[in-house]
């Protein structure tokens, strides 16, 4: 069952004085006083706490609590996953080990960006997602995704292109828009290079990366350029607001805190009145009509829960088909370790239905 998402209300009873002799003098009792309870957190699912046990026992600090270089060195959920798949001994899926891949480097926004080409298995022209990964902007990489473009390319027998973008804090908002926008021009002018069929292409992205995917959506759209058949946003970076309910909630949740969003915002940002650009505060924007048919999957133990949710019914109501999914137990960053958590699989397979209907196969 999920926890009350909005602040319980805890009732005090007051006694009441029936001696008549009290009653007369007695000071009047005062009225029952009402608290507000904070919410209890979730508790994660076992897979889901294998996964977090493991990033604490690989030494894995909290993401606010150090420097940018040692956050960027440090163990990621990633990891964690891989090391409980050793454990076990649990082998990848075969087909998901059967996609190849190739790195390139390509012309961003100012200055080139590097991406990895996931090709299934089979002879192609191939359907096209134009992927891009999380790490609030400022850690991870092409890299530490890996699992998530494997197990969509294998999935939804389509062509994956993995894209990189600057980070911040060398680099401020919205320098990663600006080169996503430019990876998703470039694949749509060159997907004869790599096999690939742009009259079928389609966005998917994690966290930051959900931002970003649903930014170049909207950019296809106003700028009137090949526009993707589906977008598929995975607990996306949607709104300005930390005191939602999942912000009450999972303040002090792993791998990403209440903390670690005031620590993104603080680099990223030249100032956290930039928060409320339309780019980020996807939630409160009025011109979402027009945009593909629209996936959001979203993890119940998450600050960014309630916005991704929020998000979602405000695409319902600019009239875009839009479906969304809150996945009980587990937590941000879950998506990519099918592997090791039942949840992973399900929203993996969630997301690979939405791309393979937009495909047509």
């Amino acid at each position: 069952m999920k926890p009350v998402s909005s602040l319980a209300v805890a009732l005090a009873a007051a006694t009441v004085l029936s001696s008549a002799a009290l009653a007369q003098t007695a000071t009047p009792t005062p009225a029952p006083v009402t608290e507000t309870a904070q919410p209890a957190m979730a508790q994660p699912a076992p897979e889901m706490k294998a996964v977090l046990d493991k990033l604490t026992e690989l030494g894995a600090k909290p993401i606010g609590t150090q420097s940018v270089e040692e956050t960027r060195k440090g163990p990621t959920p990633a990891d964690a996953a891989i090391a409980v798949m050793k454990d076990k001994g649990i082998q990848p899926d075969a087909t998901v080990a059967a996609v190849k891949t190739k790195d390139m480097m390509i012309p961003g926004a100012a200055g080139e960006i590097p991406i990895r080409i996931y090709t299934p298995e089979g002879t192609g022209p191939f359907p096209i997602v134009v992927y891009f990964h999380g790490g609030g902007w400022v850690i991870a990489d092409i890299d530490t995704y890996d699992a998530s473009a494997r197990g969509i390319a294998a999935g939804a027998k389509a062509i994956v292109v993995s894209a990189d973008y600057r980070h911040a804090p060398e680099h401020k908002f919205p320098a990663a828009h600006e080169d996503a926008n430019a990876a998703y021009k470039w694949v749509v002018e060159n997907s004869g290079s790599f096999n690939g069929d742009a009259t079928k292409i389609a966005l998917v992205g994690e966290s930051a990366g959900g931002n970003l995917a649903a930014n170049v959506a909207i950019a296809a759209r106003d700028q009137k350029l090949t526009a993707p058949l589906a977008e598929v946003l995975v607990y996306p970076v949607a709104g300005k607001d930390m005191t939602t309910p999942s912000y009450v909630e999972n303040a002090n949740a792993m791998p990403l805190s209440k903390q670690a969003m005031e620590w993104f915002v603080s680099n990223v940002f030249v100032s956290k009145d930039q928060a409320a650009d339309p780019r980020l505060d996807l939630v409160n924007r009025t011109d979402l009509a027009g945009l593909p048919p629209t996936t959001i999957i979203n993890a119940q133990i998450d600050p960014l829960r309630s916005e991704g949710e929020m998000l979602a019914e405000k695409m319902k109501a600019a009239g875009v088909t839009t479906q969304q999914k809150t996945y009980d137990g587990v937590t941000h960053e879950f998506f990519g370790m099918a592997a090791v958590v039942p949840q992973a699989k399900e929203a993996t397979d969630m997301a690979v239905a939405t791309l393979t209907k937009a495909f047509g196969d």
